[in-house]
């Protein structure tokens, strides 16, 4: 679809009685008109954002360290209360689902992530993991749009690459200069089969039965996108009505996002990425009950989300990943919680991981002011999901080269 004509469809309304009721069709089911045909299969990327700054030593948790347990007199889990990794870590008692993944080698943790000069903004922190750009500044594009760019100028990009599901505004991550990602609620934004839009259904049905203007090629050409467009909505709505699972998601929102996620997958979209988040992780005070809370929600939709695209047959080629705009503050707080730090881990999910820890748990006695140190560059996350994941060269979207991490099975 040309750019013209796509600026067309997305501006253009009121022009005709046909052209007007384009108003009706959410603008990512034009795009996504051509393009939810059988797929080959290519790999799937689902992004969980952890709002607010997740605690990542009350996560992956150093329960052997002295030092962790006199910084935390409230919040330390201990050897017994972990559910131990190694002799040294633990993941946080609440993450049951996440060892049950390590256990079936689905699952992989980065530690010590984070970048140079960290800022504990959440805005900027939050702009920097989602531009992936340090310098200061007005950062229009994110990480995943300018991947997405790059994947139209080539001829490669399906015309629903991203998609966001959720409530929130459409994250940083997915801006791009030319390429619309579509945000959404809920799949029922793919269906236009119900209540009201049942009627606009019918009014565009009866108007692409009428006689088309001679010569009227823009006219043509809605009605023809519109049509598409439903038929892309009706394949859709069947796909996602024979969609059938014996997977049980935990009854939370979150869960339901990646339910929703696991559908859309099996619905044969060329979608490449998916983005969720999950919010809460702002953690100053009363910490213990609340993030033991967020870290079973996480990991009890994340495991059944892993369970459900295996029974779908997709395991081989979705990979979910984790991340927060920084960490907490070694030492607890006078509120029983923890305020806001720096590195921390991140954590992947899938059958095509090599599974494990990568790299050491940072020291908690070599401090920057009071935080932990990073080792690894989140951009070095970034660079192997683009390359080794989606196969894209890294330098020209992250702006430099960055050394990649063994995060993948090589046969």
């Amino acid at each position: 679809m040309s750019h013209s004509r796509r600026r067309f469809l997305a501006n253009t309304l009121g022009a005709s009685a046909v052209i007007s009721l384009s108003a009706g069709i959410p603008r990512f089911l034009l795009q996504a008109a051509e393009s939810n045909a059988a797929t080959p299969a290519e790999n799937i990327l689902v992004v969980v954002q952890l709002t607010g700054g997740n605690d990542g030593l009350n996560t992956i948790v150093p329960y052997a360290d002295d030092v962790y347990h006199h910084s935390r007199g409230t919040l330390a889990q201990t050897a017994s209360q972990v559910l131990k990794i190694d002799d040294y870590l633990g993941f946080h008692p609440a993450l049951i689902g996440f060892a049950k993944l390590l256990e079936d080698h689905q699952f992989a943790v980065v530690q010590g992530v984070g970048y140079p000069n960290p800022d504990r903004s959440h805005f900027s922190s939050m702009d920097i993991w989602q531009s992936a750009q340090r310098k200061p500044g007005k950062r229009p594009t994110g990480w995943i749009g300018r991947y997405l760019d790059e994947m139209q100028a080539a001829h490669k990009a399906s015309d629903l690459p991203a998609l966001h599901l959720g409530s929130e505004n459409r994250p940083l991550a997915l801006e791009a200069r030319d390429v619309d990602a579509a945000s959404i609620h809920s799949v029922d934004r793919f269906r236009l089969d119900r209540g009201e839009d049942s009627k606009f259904v019918a009014a565009v049905q009866q108007a692409n039965r009428t006689t088309r203007a001679a010569g009227n090629e823009l006219l043509g050409f809605a009605q023809q996108s519109m049509t598409s467009a439903l038929a892309s909505s009706q394949r859709i709505s069947e796909s996602l009505g024979k969609y059938k699972t014996d997977v049980k998601y935990p009854p939370t929102a979150f869960a339901r996002k990646l339910s929703s996620v696991a559908q859309l997958i099996d619905a044969s979209l060329k979608t490449r990425v998916y983005y969720v988040a999950l919010d809460g992780f702002d953690t100053h005070s009363g910490q213990a009950t609340n993030h033991a809370g967020l870290l079973g929600q996480l990991s009890g939709a994340v495991q059944a989300f892993i369970e459900d695209i295996k029974q779908h047959g997709h395991q081989q080629r979705v990979v979910v990943v984790t991340f927060s705009e920084f960490g907490r503050r070694v030492k607890e707080n006078a509120s029983r919680g923890t305020d806001h730090g720096a590195a921390a881990p991140m954590m992947l999910a899938g059958a095509s991981l090599k599974a494990g820890i990568v790299g050491k748990h940072p020291s908690l006695t070599d401090l920057d002011d009071g935080d932990i140190k990073h080792h690894t560059d989140f951009r070095q996350v970034y660079a192997t999901l683009l390359e080794d994941w989606l196969g894209w060269k890294s330098a020209t979207v992250l702006g430099d080269t960055f050394e990649k991490l063994p995060l993948f099975k090589t046969s």
